[in-house]
């Protein structure tokens, strides 16, 4: 039974740092292409970051460069680390094994409860 835990976000004035995390279960996430989602009220749940089985990484074009998707195989964790942070980043954010190929990404349920991130001006 695959389970993913989100955690690490918070409140944070524009310009900060967050890195959340992704506790995996279930599955060995070196092992599969996984992602990091969000959604922020009144809008549709997007990719904003993926990380292949392979290693590759792909971003948001509205990420690219201030945020860093990575895996620890030996805590079986994805994280992601997020600089300069922008208001219009505020959302809940979501782990998620990725089924496809690069550019070309869907999720896999389950979902996890995700984490909260506010970024005020």
């Amino acid at each position: 039974q695959v389970q993913l835990v989100e955690s690490g976000g918070g409140s944070v004035q524009a310009g900060g740092s967050l890195r959340l995390s992704c506790a995996a279960s279930g599955l060995i996430i070196g092992d599969n292409a996984m992602g990091w989602y969000r959604q922020a009220p009144g809008r549709q749940r997007g990719l904003v970051a993926a990380i292949s089985g392979a290693g590759t990484t792909t971003y948001l074009a509205s990420v690219k460069g201030r945020f860093t998707i990575s895996r620890n195989n030996a805590e079986n964790t994805l994280y992601l680390r997020m600089n300069s942070l922008k208001p219009e980043d505020t959302a809940v954010y979501y782990c998620a094994r990725l089924v496809g190929y690069t550019g070309n990404y869907s999720p896999l349920p389950p979902w996890g409860q995700g984490t909260q991130v506010t970024v005020s001006t």
